[in-house]
Order: structure tokens, then C-alpha cells, then sequence
């Protein structure tokens, strides 16, 4: 559940406040951007990606993003800072309001800009995963996006914990994998771990799948790019999924696959992000004040 407070427009207020109109169409149609963020002793991990990537998202969705990195991390750390939220998660949201017949005559902003903090959740010690097929289109303009039009991620994960699974394995167009619906997903073969590609798998950018690629690096083990099949995941040594509030979870089981269980790649990798993590927070030129 949320926080008692929230950031609307770079304002604090209370998150019982009524104060949105049905005349915005970004809220009734999911036309607008955002990201979750891990808040780590006040500093908000990773936040010039997460920062580029709503930006990018921002300009596919045709929608206005005026702040400088300095300018947002900023103000979503004033939010921080009201609900003491010094180890959370934060959801930042931009929303467009203008657009369709169906707009409005009020708010007269563009945009609005939403954030709301929450307790980290408890995602246990390993998932067990469900498949879904057709679930994303690689070809698709749009695959990739972090956007406010979420609902099918929704019904999907309702779905897997309906049916005893943890989350669910989302397959493209040609039967490859894609993601979950909030995490990705990496395959350990012997010293190489391979995860799906953003170019012909359709899925999401993650930040921690970013870093793991770019930043992470453990003598002798290869992290890098690479097509899997389902028949890929059960001839792996091993499987994990990542995200920002999730870090590195090991794959416990797959429906209807048979997967190996070697979880050394990922124990390899999982202390080398946490070391990262806390040089980052250590040296970050903002967080939020602690009274």
C-alpha cells in the first residue's frame, strides 16, 4: 500500500486528496510513462537511467517531459523526505492530459506528474514461473515502452497467482522469450549468462538487466545478449529474473519445463551488484535529509 503522502506536480500532498479530473486522458486511456525506483538510505538508485529511459518512453508516447535530471531527482526526493521513506520503492508518473474529443476543459497543464512511495515487498527466495504465449510483439513500435497502459501485465500476474505460480514467462511472436510481466530474465550456461534481446524479443529496458550488462563484472563470468527458447531455459544450468525491486531472484521451476537448479552464476553476480549499489549510494551527489 502507499505511502500516506505523495508528489502531484511537484507538491506534496495527501494521498486521500481528490483532485484529478475524468477529463484527463492520459488517466483514462494510459497515454503516459513511468518507472519504479529502488530508494536505497535516502538516494534514489540508479536514477539518471531510469531518468533516460522515461524520457525516451516520453517521446514514443508523443509525451512532454520538461525536466533535467537534477530538476525531477529533486523534487521526488522532497517526497521521499515526507514520508520518511528512506528504504522503499518510489513509482514516479507522467501523464498526459490533452488529446482525443474526450479531453477535458480543465486541468490546463499538458502533463501531470505523479509519485507515490511504498514498503519494499517480501518476493520470497526463488519464483516459480508460468508461460504465456503471443504475449508480446517484437515488431511492434512500441515494444519496450514502460508505459501507463499496464493492464495486460496485470491480468497476467493475477492470473499466475491464481493458477500457484509466482509470475509468468511472456513469450513474442515466434515463440521466443520475451520477459516477465515485471522482471527479466537471464540463463546461465556455463560461464555465460544470456538474457533476451531489446531488439527482437519485444521486452522491456529493465535497469537492473542494464546493469548487469554494462556494469557488473565478475572474473570469468560473460553477461550478454542472446535469443532463448523455452527448450533454451530447460537446457540451461541455471535461471534468474532481475528488476529494481526484486535485485537478482533464482528460478525455483517453470510449468511443464524440466530446468536446472545451479545457482552459481547468479551468487557470483548478486554480491557484485550489491557492491555496486553501495558505492553508488555512497557517492551520490543527492538524497533525501533525514531529519
Amino acid at each position: 500500500m502507499i505511502h500516506s503522502k505523495l508528489l502531484y506536480n511537484h507538491e506534496i500532498r495527501s494521498s486521500s486528496d481528490l483532485f484529478l479530473s475524468p477529463g484527463q486522458v492520459g488517466l483514462l486511456n494510459g497515454w503516459g510513462v513511468f518507472s519504479t525506483i529502488k530508494v536505497v538510505e535516502g538516494v534514489l538508485f540508479a536514477f539518471p537511467r531510469h531518468w533516460a529511459r522515461m524520457r525516451r518512453d516520453a517521446e514514443l508516447m508523443r509525451v512532454m517531459f520538461p525536466w533535467t535530471p537534477d530538476e525531477l531527482e529533486q523534487s521526488l526526493l522532497t517526497l521521499v523526505e515526507a514520508n520518511q521513506a528512506w528504504n522503499s520503492t518510489l513509482r514516479v508518473t507522467v501523464c498526459r492530459n490533452r488529446g482525443t474529443m474526450w479531453a477535458g476543459p480543465v486541468p490546463a497543464t499538458e502533463i501531470e506528474l505523479f509519485a507515490f512511495t511504498a514498503d519494499r515487498g517480501d518476493w520470497g527466495r526463488a519464483v516459480n514461473l508460468g508461460v504465456v504465449a503471443r504475449a508480446r510483439d517484437s515488431g511492434n513500435r512500441f515494444a519496450g515502452a514502460k508505459i501507463m497502459s499496464w493492464a495486460l501485465n496485470l491480468i497476467w500476474y493475477e492470473e499466475a497467482h491464481a493458477a500457484g505460480f509466482d509470475e509468468v514467462i511472456l513469450l513474442n511472436e515466434r515463440d521466443e522469450v520475451s520477459e516477465l510481466t515485471s522482471a527479466n530474465i537471464f540463463a546461465a550456461f556455463g560461464d555465460r549468462v544470456l538474457t533476451p534481446p531489446l531488439k527482437s524479443s519485444g521486452c522491456l529496458p529493465g535497469i537492473t538487466r542494464e546493469l548487469l550488462l554494462e556494469q557488473i563484472q565478475v572474473g570469468g563470468v560473460t553477461v550478454c545478449e542472446g535469443a532463448l527458447t523455452l527448450d533454451d531455459l530447460s537446457r540451461a544450468d541455471g535461471l534468474f529474473i532481475s528488476s529494481s525491486t526484486r535485485d537478482l531472484l533464482p528460478v525455483a521451476a517453470v510449468d511443464g519445463l524440466a530446468i536446472g537448479r545451479d545457482d552459481r552464476l547468479r551468487s557470483l553476480l548478486l554480491p557484485a551488484y550489491g557492491d555496486y549499489e553501495r558505492r553508488y549510494v555512497a557517492s551520490a551527489p543527492r538524497r533525501a535529509v533525514r531529519p
